[in-house]
């Protein structure tokens, strides 16, 4: 017991070093209530009761888009909306299941029994948690924000799609026959296993789900502040319950749950064992672990720009790692920043973080009371919710933004948006994210070489179209741009083309505005010295930054130019380098007065 107790304090004391070497706070819950005035906490009271009512109606639409029982839907975003204040950096991001999250587990454990679904859920979510909890230690969470908004605006665009194509069957009122295909579900496989048991459709579903959607549509567009998505849910829920009772409609509902079935349900491991669990649900943990931290990082930076407060991501990544843990030993599902919560927390006026905590509160306390009216609810009228809900969150703006704003955005928005629907949402995303980085590396690995020349006043400016040149003994080329590694290639071939002219001697090349040298960039640039050498031209580096001289110097190629060839950048005067550099052009060249060829680049804009 004393081993044990000594090894939990050292592995405690690591974490708590740990978080304080990489700034994350272990509790910036307990910086929240300097000033706290008891009007907040009515607010936060208030705030916290819309979002509840809102929470509960929205679990359940969650768990329905899982396919996993209501109760998970519910306790999930109960559990997460107490634990996460404690260590998220927002005060007004709500956590818990969202649809995409939803969509995306249903569409991975798709292939899974449901009681293999239900025994391994608990690991699932455990290992995302865990996921976020190591990234934000890491600080992964500051890469996030490389993932373009088209990328979000796709996949988002792609998993509402999907939803409401899952849907269909409990609107229309039939139960989909299973699925024989293995692995993930997509758009095709669902829709095609959707419309084999359309026959059974009656005209009654229909109608109700026609009627609700009608209602949630009027009072959306016209009550906006009111918990639109709560209210239709309990008076639709009343219509068919006296329907059935007065005229016999006989429509599927849900099963009610009992205190019993909240009982914590903790991580086990299968029987083959714990390394058999992580190859079969690490790739989807991390699926939905990045999924979740993109949410959380969206919502945070939008809510925190509304109120002046400083979104850390990391610190939002912790809470989102430590509120999946929670949600773990519970029946949960995995949990990131919820959208709609989110916003009706801070339209109701939320002063703290005590807003989400009575959510959560009122959510636990409701779930024995209301378990037992899941019988009264029909499918049908939350599947026709759960639809209308997934229009708002097409974003036309958005998409029209993306489509219209550059090729490269509305090339990733629709390859973004078509692979949601033709591969496994988990491979969309990171393709997605893929291709975003590939255009964008293309785009910053083309460095732009302008033309420059001496004006008779002695001031170095941009050449002209129309003023004359002549014939060039010395080439000053002004490379202005990234040159790492994606960019070597294409500024040695540049400028092995200028070292063709049989006029030129010497080749300045004026790094002032270069920034970003690396490994590659300096092979090329030794790999171009050698083949003027081999052409007899001479190479002079003018403008070089501190930075890029620090890389020249460490890879020892300031001793393969030669000193004497290169000219440090002077802040006062950025041009005494360059003619300093044409200075010793002259003298290699054996002139006191040379031509000068100024580069131009035809391919620039």
């Amino acid at each position: 017991m004393r081993k044990f107790n000594w090894f939990l304090k050292r592995t405690l004391t690591g974490i708590g070093n740990s978080l304080r070497e990489n700034s994350i706070d272990p509790l910036p819950f307990r910086h929240e209530f300097h000033g706290y005035r008891f009007q907040a906490l009515r607010t936060d009271a208030a705030a916290g009761l819309n979002v509840a009512l809102l929470s509960f109606a929205q679990g359940m639409a969650v768990a329905t888009i899982a396919e996993l029982p209501l109760q998970y839907g519910i306790v999930s975003g109960a559990i997460a909306a107490v634990i996460a204040p404690f260590f998220a950096g927002s005060r007004h991001t709500i956590l818990g299941p969202s649809n995409a999250t939803a969509f995306l587990l249903f569409a991975q454990i798709a292939a899974f029994s449901q009681a293999d679904r239900l025994f391994y859920l608990p690991m699932l979510v455990l290992f995302t948690g865990i996921i976020l909890l190591l990234a934000a230690l890491f600080r992964v969470g500051e890469f996030v924000q490389y993932v373009s908004r088209p990328v979000i605006v796709g996949y988002i665009t792609g998993a509402a799609v999907l939803i409401i194509i899952n849907q269909l069957d409990s609107i229309l009122g039939y139960t989909r026959p299973a699925m024989d295909s293995e692995g993930p579900k997509t758009f095709f496989t669902i829709l095609l296993s959707t419309f084999d048991g359309i026959e059974q459709t009656s005209w009654k579903t229909p109608l109700l789900s026609i009627i609700t959607f009608g209602l949630w549509l009027f009072l959306t567009l016209r009550f906006r502040k009111l918990p639109v998505f709560a209210l239709v849910l309990v008076v639709m829920s009343g219509v068919y319950a006296l329907l059935h009772r007065y005229f016999g409609w006989e429509l599927a509902t849900f099963s009610a749950f009992s205190i019993n079935d909240l009982a914590p349900h903790l991580p086990k491991i299968g029987p083959a064992g714990f390394f058999s669990d992580v190859g079969r649900l690490f790739g989807i943990a991390l699926s939905l672990a990045f999924l979740s931290a993109l949410e959380n990082s969206v919502m945070s930076k939008a809510l925190a720009s509304k109120v002046g407060d400083r979104a850390d991501v990391n610190q939002d990544m912790f809470g989102a790692g430590i509120a999946n843990i929670a949600a773990s030993c519970v029946v949960g599902m995995p949990v990131s920043g919820s959208l709609t919560r989110s916003a009706l927390n801070f339209s109701s006026g939320a002063v703290s973080r005590l807003s989400s905590i009575f959510s959560g509160l009122i959510c636990i306390a409701a779930l024995p009371i209301l378990g037992k009216t899941m019988i009264y609810v029909p499918k049908c009228v939350l599947a026709a919710l759960i639809v209308g809900v997934s229009f708002v969150v097409i974003n036309r703006r958005y998409i029209r933004i993306s489509l219209a704003a550059t090729p490269a955005d509305a090339a990733v928005l629709t390859i973004t948006f078509i692979t949601s629907l033709l591969l496994p949402l988990n491979v969309a995303i990171f393709l997605g994210v893929g291709i975003s980085i590939m255009l964008y590396l293309r785009a910053a690995s083309r460095p732009h070489l302008v033309e420059y020349e001496f004006s008779e006043k002695g001031d170095l400016r941009e050449a002209g179209e129309k003023r004359s040149r002549p014939i060039p003994a010395i080439s000053i080329v002004h490379v202005e741009g990234d040159l790492f590694f994606g960019a070597a290639e294409i500024f040695r071939t540049q400028i092995q083309k200028t070292a063709l002219d049989p006029d030129l001697k010497v080749i300045i090349l004026r790094l002032k505005n270069a920034r970003h040298l690396d490994a590659t960039s300096v092979i090329a640039l030794e790999e171009m010295l050698r083949f003027l050498r081999e052409k007899d031209r001479h190479v002079i580096i003018s403008g070089a930054n501190k930075d890029v001289y620090r890389v020249l110097k460490n890879a020892g190629t300031v001793e393969t130019i030669g000193r004497e060839n290169v000219f440090l950048s002077h802040p006062q005067n950025p041009n005494v380098s360059t003619r300093n550099a044409l200075k010793r052009a002259q003298e290699l060249i054996g002139e006191q007065k040379a031509d000068i060829r100024i580069f131009y680049d035809a391919n620039r804009d």
